[in-house]
C-alpha cells in the first residue's frame, strides 16, 4: 500500500511502501511558505479599484482612521495591536476566539496548514497590487513614531496597499471557521480585527486594510483547487476532532505495540500523538500528520 511521505525537512514530497520510516519536521520555521504559484494566486492589481486619491472622502476617512488609531496605540488595544504585528504569533492570537489553545505543539497539524498557506495570502496574492501602486504607509506620510520601530524602518519602502496582514487574517479566520464552524462569529471577528490592528499601528490606512480583507477572502477558495492544501486542511479538521473531544492537553499515554499495518511502534497519548520517548516534530503515518512530541 502506498503513502504520501512529506519531506518536510527539505520542502518536498515524495511516495513509499509504508514501513517504520516517517518524515518529520523538528523545526516550524521549515515549513513551506506556499501552496499557490504566483500564476496560480488571485492577481490583486487586477480585481481591486485603486487606492482613495488624496483630495477624494475616501482618503478623509482613512484620516480621520489613522488619528483613531493613534489615540489606542498606547493602550490595552494598542498592545493587542503589537502582538498581531508578528505573524508568528499569528495562532495565539486566534487561540481565544477558537476556543482552544492553537500551537505547535498541542495542534500541529493546524499549524502547519495555517502557516503553509499564510505568504499565499500576505505576500503572493498581495503582491502585484503593492508593487503598482507603491502608497506610502501612513505613519510615512505623517512622519509619527511607531510602537515597532524595527519594523517601521524595513517597512517604509514596502507598499501599503492592500494590507498583507489583513489578508493573512481574514484568510486564517475563514480556514480556521471551517475547521471549527461552531466558533466561525467569534473566530471571524478576531479576523477582522487583526487588520484593525493595522490601523491602531499606523502601519496601514483603512482602505489598505479593506482591500487587504478582500485579498485574504479571494485568496481562501484558489487554495481550495490546490490538492495538498484540501489534504492538509482534512488532516486539521481531524485533528481538531480529536482535540474537541480530548481537550488539548492530552497526555495519559496509551500504550500501543504498532499501527494497524505495522508501521510504528511506541506509545501515543490520548490526542494520537506519539509520546516524548520519540523523536520530536511531526510525523506521517498513515497518511497523517502526528505529532512526535
Amino acid at each position: 500500500m502506498k503513502h504520501l511521505f512529506l519531506t518536510l525537512a527539505l520542502l518536498s514530497t515524495s511516495y513509499g511502501i509504508a514501513s517504520a520510516q516517517a518524515s518529520t519536521v523538528t523545526d516550524p520555521d521549515s515549513i513551506p511558505m506556499y501552496y499557490l504559484t504566483g500564476d496560480e494566486v488571485v492577481n490583486s492589481l487586477e480585481f481591486l479599484p485603486a487606492p482613495p486619491e488624496e483630495d477624494s472622502e475616501l482618503y478623509a476617512y482613512d484620516v480621520a482612521r489613522y488619528h483613531w488609531g493613534k489615540s489606542l496605540r498606547y493602550t490595552a488595544r494598542g498592545t493587542q495591536a503589537v502582538a498581531d504585528a508578528e505573524t508568528k504569533n499569528l495562532l495565539a492570537n486566534f487561540s481565544e476566539a477558537f476556543g482552544y489553545e492553537l500551537s505547535w505543539e498541542n495542534t500541529p497539524c493546524i499549524y502547519y496548514l495555517i502557516t503553509h498557506m499564510r505568504e499565499d495570502a500576505g505576500d503572493l496574492a498581495t503582491e502585484a497590487a503593492k508593487d503598482y501602486y507603491m502608497r506610502q504607509r501612513p505613519y510615512v506620510v505623517f512622519d509619527d513614531p511607531t510602537q515597532t520601530p524595527w519594523m517601521a524602518d524595513y517597512l517604509k519602502d514596502n507598499g501599503s496597499y492592500p494590507s498583507g496582514h489583513s489578508s493573512i487574517g481574514f484568510a486564517t479566520a475563514l480556514v480556521l471557521s471551517e475547521i471549527n464552524p461552531a466558533r466561525a462569529t467569534e473566530i471571524m471577528k478576531r479576523g477582522y480585527d487583526f487588520g484593525e490592528s493595522r490601523v491602531i499601528m499606523g502601519f496601514h490606512f483603512e482602505s489598505d486594510v479593506i482591500a487587504g480583507r478582500l485579498v485574504g477572502a479571494a485568496v481562501v477558495p484558489v487554495l481550495h483547487s490546490n490538492e495538498q492544501f484540501l489534504s492538509d486542511l482534512q488532516d486539521a479538521k481531524d485533528e481538531f476532532q480529536r482535540i474537541s473531544q480530548t481537550g488539548v492537553e492530552g497526555v495519559d499515554a496509551i500504550p500501543t505495540d504498532s499501527l494497524p499495518d505495522g508501521s510504528f511502534t511506541g506509545s501515543y497519548n490520548l490526542l494520537g500523538q506519539p509520546t516524548a520517548a520519540n523523536a520530536p516534530g511531526i510525523q506521517i503515518v498513515n497518511g497523517k500528520k502526528v505529532l512526535n512530541r
